[in-house]
């Protein structure tokens, strides 16, 4: 049995954590998968951690490759992927249909959850969201950030107080049954980030890591990748 090292950005968490699945159930072969905020999962990476699969934002792919850590040609891109609002399931719907809503929203909220935007690019959407909005130092104190999406969601999910709201990539909220996506980010503040997988250059597995890259980017990922809320179109 052979072992893949697995680096992977929270947004494609979803989607990878089915197809390791799926290669492990029918090769016998081992996914050993490691998933965070790209920028933690990049740092893995150059920090010299055994890595086969690295899955993160284009543009890191890009800088992997040329620092040397991704094999030249080795990225395929998965889609694009959107920042999402989400509350806990069952709880009213704050409107979040344009800017002006999703401000009001905002000032409104007990408390929002969020990825580091040290680390994640979602937290990092978040902030400049509300620097636009204007509403940043008023909501400041309210702001709770989390190593990645999927733990923001969690605990979302978890909490029993009221007006708790949640920003991350839609692929951290469709996943987690706890929350509800009440819509993506309205108009242009809406930013949308390519995520893609690249082979390691140091890949122990190389054979092992191709057939995982090809099951996760190949025709039968598709619909995966979609109902993750993936956008793989033009």
């Amino acid at each position: 049995m052979s072992v893949i090292n697995l680096y992977c950005a929270g947004a494609a968490q979803a989607v990878a954590s089915e197809i390791a699945a799926q290669l492990e159930a029918q090769t016998g072969h081992r996914v050993q998968a490691t998933y965070g905020a790209v920028g933690a999962m990049k740092a893995h990476v150059v920090g010299g951690k055994p890595a086969d699969v690295i899955v993160l934002s284009g543009a890191l792919i890009d800088e992997l490759v040329a620092s040397g850590h991704v094999v030249a040609g080795s990225r395929v891109d998965l889609g694009r992927v959107g920042t999402g609002v989400a509350v806990r399931a069952g709880t009213p719907l704050p409107d979040v249909s344009s800017a002006a809503a999703l401000k009001a929203s905002l000032l409104a909220a007990a408390r929002i959850v969020c990825p580091d935007p040290a680390t994640a690019t979602a937290g990092k959407v978040v902030v400049g969201v509300l620097e636009r909005l204007g509403i940043h130092e008023q909501v400041k104190a309210r702001l709770q950030f989390f190593p990645n999406g999927y733990a923001a969601m969690a605990d979302l999910a978890a909490t029993k107080d009221a007006g708790q709201m949640g920003i991350t990539q839609v692929t951290e909220i469709l996943p987690n049954k706890g929350v509800t996506l009440v819509g993506p980010l309205p108009g242009d503040l809406q930013t949308m980030t390519t995520y893609s997988v690249g082979l390691a250059a140091g890949a122990q597995e190389p054979a092992l890591a191709r057939d995982f890259i090809g099951r996760l980017t190949g025709p039968a990922a598709q619909s995966l990748l979609a109902a993750a809320g993936y956008q793989t179109g033009g």
